[in-house]
């Protein structure tokens, strides 16, 4: 799709999304040529997180899809604050959990656990982020996200992948402040041993 906005569009890495978001703003009915370029930029990582926040690659697509409809239909409501991949984001967290809640009636069961709340491994380095540097290796990835439940692998990837602070999720999934970083806790404990037991199969030491 062609357009007349002005010099800019067709340099794609050269023009911020708040540009992109401001020539949204400020086209004539019918042009989508910008939102389409911030489409083409935040896909990827929207449809991915759909994939992993639901654990389920059939609905996935559609998911992402819903969420940039929502976008485009909610950006003359967007104060801009916050960054467009933010708000975004925002919009993409909460279609995916109002999505698991209507698939479920219960959602989440808590596992509180105070005590655990000050332990020093709750903050180990984000295991899913740290270990993507191949394409057979973000499939490892995941098939092992697919695998885990839904209370441990939701909060792991709105802390390692979208970077909320414990607070954050606490708000999101209506739970404890101490409940989060617990299921964080153990989601990367898992993560990390089905990931280890995944390379011993495949026999992991071969590179050696």
């Amino acid at each position: 799709m062609t357009t007349n906005q002005g010099a800019g569009l067709d340099r794609d890495t050269e023009i911020s999304d708040e540009q992109l978001v401001e020539h949204c703003v400020r086209a004539p009915g019918g042009d989508v040529s910008a939102f389409e370029y911030l489409v083409k930029r935040h896909q990827d990582r929207v449809l991915a997180n759909c994939r992993y926040l639901t654990g389920t690659s059939v609905e996935a697509e559609d998911l992402a899809q819903e969420v940039f409809v929502k976008a485009f239909f909610g950006l003359r409501g967007f104060e801009r604050r916050s960054k467009f991949s933010t708000w975004l984001q925002r919009i993409k967290i909460n279609h995916c959990l109002n999505f698991n809640k209507k698939r479920r009636r219960v959602t989440f069961v808590s596992v509180d656990a105070p005590e655990m709340a000050s332990e020093p491994d709750l903050q180990t380095a984000p295991q899913a982020e740290r270990t993507v540097v191949s394409k057979d290796q973000r499939q490892r990835i995941s098939a092992i996200l697919d695998e885990m439940s839904e209370n441990l692998r939701v909060p792991l990837i709105l802390r390692d992948s979208d970077g909320l602070s414990y607070a954050e999720i606490a708000e999101q999934l209506e739970i404890s402040l101490s409940a989060v970083k617990m299921r964080i806790k153990r989601g990367r404990e898992e993560f990390g041993r089905r990931y280890r037991s995944g390379l011993e199969g495949a026999g992991g030491d071969g590179g050696q």
